[in-house]
């Protein structure tokens, strides 16, 4: 039987540390780093092993997965001093599970293959709570056969994977995905006011959208924190507006007008000033509530998925 590759797994957010336990659970060899080292103790007491940078962590695994906020970020680990390329052998894989621009990626990517490290970018869908359960969906960008190589790996943290085609492809789909929950996020916000001020029932009103044509993944999901009130979704405004920024600058590449996403980019800034950028994404229905000063609160809804 083949001996399960080594990973490194660098970035252990609300995202990246639920895959990197999958990752363990898998039986997979798993080396972490991250800033926070309470993030890290955590993943060690699953069965990681700690690593003092990330040019370490990819020296002992041989591989390198990053789960980052941000290319820059991406860029600082991969390249900065004690990056990944410091201590990735040649060829050695780095799987990019950030959201990225088709542009950033690309060009990350050239950096890794002139070191001789391959790259295979692997954005995921679905939300921090599908992760903490391996289902979350695996959108893979990059060749075939290196897609095949580490596809055991992929399958032990997500459910689903599409490969999507070559390097680039993924973070079209994952932006368009992205794009389509924030506006998804906006909508059913306005559906549940709508339904408060008709003065129905409002865990009715979620129960009947849901069963009709008009249900969402994300009304099924974001609305119970909104009903809730917790909004404690994983993920923040300042992360939704870096991803309607990447939608909105391929739109302009393509000549494609966005009247919906620009007009829901120009919603959550708005939401980034009301409660700031760290804010749960999910808030964004709330500046609706403050407008009309009116909550949309209802029994028997979760406080986190």
């Amino acid at each position: 039987m083949t001996q399960p590759l080594a990973y490194a797994f660098i970035g252990l957010g609300h995202l990246g540390a639920n895959l990197a336990a999958c990752l363990v659970r898998g039986g997979f060899e798993v080396v972490v780093y991250d800033r926070n080292p309470e993030t890290v103790e955590h993943l060690v007491a699953q069965g990681a092993a700690a690593a003092k940078s990330p040019a370490d962590a990819a020296a002992r695994a041989g591989n390198a997965i990053t789960c980052l906020p941000s290319p820059k970020a991406s860029e600082a680990v991969l390249v900065g001093p004690d990056g990944l390329l410091s201590g990735l052998p040649k060829g050695g894989t780095w799987i990019e599970m950030s959201t990225n621009g088709r542009d950033e990626i690309l060009r990350l990517a050239d950096l890794a293959t002139e070191a001789g490290v391959d790259t295979l970018e692997c954005p995921v869908t679905g939300g921090v709570h599908l992760a903490a359960e391996g289902k979350i969906t695996a959108l893979v960008g990059g060749d075939a056969a290196l897609y095949e190589r580490h596809r055991s790996a992929i399958e032990a943290m997500c459910a689903r994977a599409f490969l999507m085609g070559p390097i680039g492809s993924a973070a079209v789909i994952k932006v368009i995905t992205n794009m389509l929950a924030f506006i998804h996020l906006v909508a059913a916000g306005e559906a549940l006011m709508l339904a408060r001020k008709g003065g129905l029932d409002l865990a009715q009103a979620y129960h009947a959208i849901v069963a009709s044509s008009g249900n969402s993944f994300v009304h099924e999901t974001e609305s119970q924190l909104v009903l809730n009130g917790s909004y404690d979704i994983g993920f923040t405004m300042d992360l939704a507006l870096k991803d309607l920024g990447f939608a909105l600058a391929m739109a302009q590449e393509g000549g494609v007008p966005l009247d919906l996403a620009a007009r829901v980019n120009t919603i959550f800034q708005q939401g980034k000033v009301a409660y700031g950028g760290d804010a749960w994404s999910t808030m964004i229905v709330k500046l609706l509530e403050d407008a009309t000063a009116t909550d949309l609160r209802a029994p028997g809804f979760p406080a986190k998925l």
